[in-house]
């Protein structure tokens, strides 16, 4: 069944989508990648880290590593030296190996193209999942929940839930399927760009006269 939009009670979605969009119409993943892979190991980094950072370390780390075979037999602690400055790079290195060695074992090294697939893989859970399938592969199976998205979709009045896959499933609800992927890339961008979580720049803000503002302090509510 197609996924229709319905209006927030107290943010208008539609409108909102459109001022997003005009906002940031070059909105895209700002990860660097040139492959399935490298998104997946690159989203794997991203964790608890900034893009910019993850990026540094991918220019080198991609010219090293450039088959799931090579992460697959890399020793461990090669790796987590490769990726140290991510953080949590102990627990991110296990992860893209075993996620490698089951793409090896089970993919012939490939990516594959489904949720299920991808969320057997180690290390991938659905936002994962859902950066690769919708950037990589175009297919919009589910729209990516991180921290911005999260933060945006509860201070816009669009969802009440703290749990990423419940903040999903009611976005993929509010949302037209066909704007799924992009729908996350402009909160993404609206997040890091203006709407940060501790001095929002209200003031200055595309949708401010759209914006309940829920949760924020009055200090930082600019008048509309």
């Amino acid at each position: 069944m197609p996924h229709k939009p319905r209006q927030s009670g107290s943010a208008p979605l539609r409108k909102i989508i459109a001022l997003l969009q005009q906002a940031y119409p070059d909105a895209h993943c700002e990860l660097n990648y040139s492959n399935p892979l490298e998104l997946l190991v690159a989203t794997i980094l991203s964790a608890q880290c900034t893009d910019k950072r993850v990026n540094l370390v991918t220019a080198e780390l991609f010219r090293k590593y450039r088959s799931a075979t090579d992460y697959a037999e890399a020793q461990l602690p090669e790796l987590e030296q490769d990726i140290k400055s991510t953080g949590f790079f102990r627990n991110k290195a296990k992860s893209i190996k075993a996620c490698c060695q089951a793409l090896v074992e089970k993919h012939g090294g490939q990516v594959p193209r489904t949720m299920e697939e991808l969320t057997e893989l180690g290390g991938v859970g659905r936002k994962t999942a859902n950066v690769v399938l919708g950037n990589a592969f175009n297919i919009n199976c589910g729209i990516v929940v991180d921290t911005h998205v999260a933060r945006l979709a509860q201070r816009f009045g669009l969802t009440g839930q703290k749990a990423p896959e419940k903040i999903e499933a009611e976005l993929m609800d509010l949302v037209p399927r066909d704007q799924w992927i992009l729908f996350s890339h402009w909160l993404v961008w609206h997040g890091r760009r203006r709407c940060n979580a501790r001095n929002p720049d209200c003031l200055n803000c595309e949708i401010k006269a759209l914006c309940p503002r829920i949760g924020l302090p009055a200090a930082t509510v600019a008048p509309a």
